[in-house]
C-alpha cells in the first residue's frame, strides 16, 4: 500500500504542475489570492455507506456545495456564495445537513447588539426535492439551532437531533421569553420534529447524550449560579453529581459498548481535567483518562458510542477499540509518514475514509481511501496554485523562556532561501488557548512567500502540552505570555536565522492583542504591528463578556481566573499605553465581530490618534471574527502584507 500511495502522490504532483498557469515564472511567488482566498476545497463529508461525498468547493470563482458519487459523478449542486459554513454531515445516504451561521443585529431590549445565529439546512440528494431550513416557518420556535446532538437511524428512518428555543404566544403574537433550550429529533425526510426534552428551569442549563435508539441516554444539568451539577438517566438514578464553581464539567460520549457514560470535570484542587466513566445503570465512576492527553475523540455517528481517541503528541496515531478499525487507521497513516494526517470522515466499518493531508510540500490534499480494495484516490486540492516547491519549509523550534520554561514554536521559512539573517514576521496565535502545528498555514505561508521567516510561538497558555502549561498563562496577559513571544525572537536571532532588527509582529484575536502589546507594553522589538480583531482594553472586554453572558457567576469567576484580578486590567491594556507605541500600527477589524467587539479597535485607534502615533484602521464590512468571507479575508491579507512590506521590507 505504501508503494501505491507513493506512486499516486507523484502523479498528483504532476497534476498540480499541469494546472498552474504557464505565464508564471519559477521565481515569482503565487499571488496573495492563492493564500488569502478560501481554499478551493473547504470541507468534505462521507455518507453512511461511503458511496457518496459532499464537498464545499470554489470552482471558477463560484462557491458551491457539491453532492457526488464515490466516482465523483455530480448528483446535485447548490450555490453558497458568502454563506458562512460551520459544519456538514450526512444523514444516511440521501440527505446532508449543512450548518451555516449568520450575524444578526438584535433589537434594543437585548444586552448584546449582535448575535451569531446558527442555521441547519437539510439538502436532499435528489435535485427535484427542495432543501429546507430546520425549525423554519413555525412561529412557535426560533428558526435557529443551538447545538447538534447527532444522527440516528430509528425504525428505518433517519433522524437528526438539535437543540432549539421555544417561543411563547402573547397578545401580539409569538415572542422569545428566554434562551433555554429543548432537545428535538427531526425526521429529515418528512421535516417533522418531536420534542424529547423540554427546557430546564430558570438559572439552569442542560446538555444531552442521545442513545442508539434515538432516545435520551443521559442528561447533565448545571446550575449557572453556583455550579452544582448532576448527570441523570431518564427514569433512572443520578449517575454523578457535584459542584464546580467554574462550570468546567460536561458530557463527552457514550462508552464503547453503549452501556456507560463518559463525562469530564476539572478538579479545582490540582487544576486537572479528567474523563470519568460511569455505568448507565448506576455505580461508581472510574477515571478514564486525563483530558490533557486527548487530542481528538472518535465516536460512532449513528450510535454516539466512543470508538477510540487520538492522544496528544507529535506522531501519535488514533487508537481505536476495534482491531479491524485500528488496522485500517494504521494503513492510512503508514501511507503518509511525513505529513500531518487527518481522518476526516469514515464509513461505520472503516472500509472507506476521507483523509486530508498537509505539511511540507502539501498545501492541503483530500483522498478517498478504500481500505478493502487497497486503493486511494485524490479527490481534490485545497490550493492548486501553490505548487509543492512553493510551500515554505515548516519545522518546530524549542527554546527556553526567561524563567526557564520550555517553549515550542513553529518556524516557516521562505521557499528556496537560506535560513540566515532573514526578516521576521512574529505571528502569535489567537485563543489564547489554542496552538499551532507543523501544517500548511495560509497566513504564515503568505508572508513566507514574500521572503519572511515566520514564527508562531506556542507560549504558555497554549494547548500543545499538558493542562498545567495551559493554565500557566492564567493572569499572564501582557506579562509572561508576552515575554515568551519575544524570547522566541531572541532565540531565532541567537541561531542566526533572523535579523532581530528587522521584525514585525502580526496576529488576530489574542494574537492581535499580543501584536499591540509588543509595541506598547514592550519597547524596541518590532518595526511594525498588525492587530486583526485585537483586544486592546481588558476591562471593556470583561464587562462585555459578563453582560452578554447574563451576569452568571460561573462566567465571571472563569474570566477572572484567566485574566487575573480586575485591578490589574489597565496595566496590561495596550489602549492605555498608546502614547508609548514605538512602531506604526495597523488595526483590522470585522464590523460584525461578535467575539471581540469592533470598538476594541475603534478605541485603540482613537487613543493612537490622540497620542499622535502613526496608525491606520481598516474596517472589514460584513465580516465576523473568523474571517469567514473570501473577499474580506483576502482584503485583510493584502492590507497586512503591504503594511509589513512598507515598514519592514524583505529585500
Amino acid at each position: 500500500m505504501n508503494g501505491l500511495f507513493a506512486a499516486l502522490r507523484r502523479v498528483l504532483a504532476l497534476a498540480v504542475l499541469a494546472l498552474t498557469p504557464l505565464a508564471a515564472k519559477a521565481a515569482d511567488p503565487p499571488p496573495l489570492a492563492a493564500f488569502g482566498n478560501l481554499p478551493e476545497i473547504e470541507s468534505m463529508a462521507l455518507s453512511h455507506s461511503g458511496n457518496r461525498i459532499a464537498a464545499v468547493m470554489t470552482i471558477g470563482g463560484k462557491r458551491m456545495l457539491l453532492l457526488l458519487s464515490s466516482q465523483l459523478d455530480q448528483l446535485r449542486t447548490l450555490p453558497l456564495q458568502d454563506q458562512k459554513l460551520r459544519s456538514m454531515e450526512w444523514v444516511g445516504d440521501e440527505r446532508l445537513v449543512l450548518v451555516i451561521s449568520q450575524t444578526t443585529t438584535l433589537p434594543a431590549q437585548y444586552v448584546a447588539s449582535q448575535f451569531e445565529f446558527f442555521h441547519a439546512i437539510v439538502v436532499p440528494v435528489d435535485p427535484s426535492q427542495q432543501h429546507y431550513v430546520v425549525f423554519d416557518g413555525d412561529p412557535s420556535i426560533v428558526n435557529s439551532v443551538f447545538g447538534s446532538y447527532g444522527i440516528r437511524q430509528v425504525d428505518g428512518r433517519w433522524l437528526a437531533y438539535f437543540s432549539g428555543v421555544e417561543r411563547e404566544r402573547g397578545a401580539r403574537g409569538y415572542y422569545t421569553a428566554n434562551g433555554r433550550t429543548s432537545l428535538y429529533g427531526l425526521d429529515v425526510e418528512r421535516n417533522t420534529r418531536r420534542q424529547l426534552v423540554g427546557p430546564p428551569p430558570d438559572g439552569a442549563s442542560n446538555t444531552w447524550l442521545v442513545g442508539a435508539n434515538g432516545d435520551v441516554a443521559a442528561t447533565i444539568s448545571l446550575q449557572l449560579r453556583n455550579g452544582s451539577w448532576a448527570i441523570k438517566v431518564p427514569n433512572g438514578p443520578v449517575l454523578a453529581e457535584g459542584v464546580n464553581r467554574r462550570g468546567e464539567v460536561g458530557l463527552v460520549a457514550l462508552g464503547k459498548d453503549g452501556t456507560s457514560v463518559i463525562y469530564q470535570e476539572r478538579n479545582p484542587a490540582d487544576s486537572v481535567t479528567r474523563w470519568f466513566e460511569v455505568p448507565l445503570q448506576g455505580g461508581p465512576a472510574r477515571e478514564f483518562i486525563k483530558a490533557e492527553d486527548v487530542r481528538r475523540l472518535f465516536t460512532d455517528r449513528s450510535t454516539g458510542r466512543m470508538l477510540g481517541l487520538q492522544r496528544m503528541g507529535a506522531g501519535k496515531r488514533p487508537e481505536l477499540f476495534d482491531p479491524q478499525h485500528q488496522a485500517a487507521i494504521d494503513k492510512i497513516y503508514a501511507a503518509f509518514p511525513d505529513l500531518e494526517v487527518t481522518v476526516s470522515d469514515w464509513s461505520p466499518d472503516f472500509s472507506k475514509a476521507l483523509v486530508r493531508t498537509t505539511g511540507n510540500g502539501d498545501s492541503g490534499t483530500w483522498y478517498l481511501v478504500d481500505i478493502t480494495r487497497m486503493r486511494a484516490s485524490a479527490v481534490g486540492y485545497e490550493r492548486v496554485a501553490i505548487e509543492p516547491d512553493r510551500v515554505g519549509p515548516i519545522s518546530t523550534v524549542t527554546y527556553k523562556a526567561a524563567d526557564g520554561l520550555e517553549i515550542e514554536g513553529i518556524l516557516t521559512l521562505p521557499p528556496g532561501r537560506e535560513a540566515k539573517n532573514l526578516p521576521l514576521v512574529m505571528l502569535p496565535h489567537g485563543g489564547p488557548h489554542s496552538h499551532d502545528e507543523e501544517v500548511f498555514d495560509w497566513w504564515a505561508q503568505a508572508f513566507a512567500s514574500r521572503g519572511y521567516a515566520v514564527f508562531q510561538p506556542n507560549f504558555r497558555g497554549s494547548t500543545n502540552r499538558d493542562e498545567a502549561f495551559m493554565r500557566a498563562g492564567f493572569g499572564q496577559w501582557g506579562r509572561a505570555m508576552q515575554s515568551d513571544i519575544s524570547d522566541g525572537l531572541a532565540e531565532l536571532a541567537r541561531r542566526g536565522v533572523i535579523d532581530p532588527k528587522r521584525a514585525c509582529i502580526v496576529g488576530a484575536s489574542y494574537g492581535g492583542y499580543a501584536a499591540l502589546a509588543g509595541v506598547t507594553l514592550q519597547q524596541g522589538l518590532y518595526r511594525c504591528a498588525v492587530g486583526v480583531a485585537p483586544v486592546s482594553d481588558l476591562a471593556s472586554l470583561f464587562a462585555e463578556e459578563v453582560n452578554t453572558g447574563g451576569s452568571n457567576g460561573m462566567l465571571r469567576r472563569s474570566l477572572l481566573e484567566e485574566l487575573g484580578p480586575r485591578s490589574g486590567f489597565d496595566a496590561v491594556s495596550p489602549r492605555y499605553f498608546a502614547a508609548q507605541a514605538d512602531a506604526p500600527i495597523l488595526l483590522i477589524h470585522g464590523k460584525d465581530d461578535t467575539v471581540v467587539p469592533f470598538d476594541q479597535s475603534d478605541r485603540m485607534a482613537d487613543a493612537l490618534r490622540r497620542a499622535n502615533k502613526p496608525h491606520r484602521l481598516v474596517v472589514l464590512r460584513e465580516e465576523d471574527h473568523w474571517l469567514s468571507r473570501a473577499g474580506t479575508r483576502l482584503q485583510m491579507l493584502e492590507e497586512a502584507v503591504a503594511f509589513v512590506q512598507q515598514h519592514n521590507p524583505a529585500g
